[in-house]
């Protein structure tokens, strides 16, 4: 049986420059960082929890982005899933001794995630609280394509909830819900991808603090059946979300 939950138990930041990064996510979200002087990895901790990482980009051609892991105990297996489904295996299983082990691939849409093998490290410390990883949502032009991989690489189940404007897609994990899938059809013109959202009380506040130091706003604070969000980005470009939910994920 698989010790390690098959839902994203993890999040970083790639970016361009790290300096201003740990300065923007401390006044935002009120984030303590400490930086690994041999792997030069960034920690972020809040109320001295660990929530989030970040790391310096070191190709000019790769985009500034928070990434999701998803938990597993066996990233090798993961990968023969991946290519099997007809996803992408962008850098292979590699040790990050003695923290885990770690791997990106892309989905067949292009959507880029990643998988974390606990050793030490076992992910978030903080989730599900203000300021701290709260939810994941894919953004694809293939969702029907996206159901089906993710159910065959990680034994996700959909669950669709009408809304106004359209069906939204729960994926979960036994009974946990661990994703949300939207349809990019009709919404901001931008590659599929993994949208990384963290908790905010107040989703209006948290945008204006965070734009007063930088950011830019990609969706205003917004209203859905059981919350309201914002979509945003660092000066450096990374999206996130912001969000407040009436009731966290079960």
């Amino acid at each position: 049986m698989s010790s390690t939950p098959t839902k994203p138990i993890w999040t970083d930041l790639g970016t361009s420059d790290i300096e201003a990064a740990t300065r923007f996510y401390g006044q935002v979200f009120g984030w303590e960082a400490e930086t690994d002087p041999v792997m030069g990895y960034t920690t972020f901790r809040k109320d001295g929890k660990r929530v989030a990482g970040a790391m310096q980009i070191e190709q000019e051609d790769q985009p500034v982005a928070w990434s999701t892991y998803i938990g597993t105990d066996d990233a090798d297996a993961v990968s023969k899933r991946v290519e099997a489904a007809g996803g992408t295996v962008i850098m292979a299983p590699m040790d990050v001794a003695p923290h885990g082990r770690m791997a990106f691939y892309g989905d067949p849409a292009g959507a880029v995630f990643g998988v974390w093998q606990p050793a030490e490290h076992r992910g978030f410390e903080l989730a599900e609280s203000e300021g701290a990883y709260c939810w994941t949502e894919l953004t694809t032009t293939d969702p029907a394509g996206a159901r089906t991989f993710y159910r065959d690489v990680f034994g996700w189940t959909a669950h669709e909830h009408a809304q106004p404007d359209g069906t939204y897609v729960e994926f979960k994990a036994a009974d946990t819900s661990v994703a949300g899938l939207m349809d990019q059809q009709g919404g901001p013109a931008a590659p599929p991808h993994w949208l990384v959202h963290f908790a905010a009380r107040d989703v209006d506040g948290t945008a204006a603090r965070a734009t007063a130091v930088g950011a830019s706003v990609i969706v205003p604070g917004t209203d859905f059946p059981g919350g309201r969000f914002a979509i945003l980005a660092d000066p450096q470009g990374g999206a996130f979300a912001v969000v407040h939910m009436d009731q966290p994920p079960a």
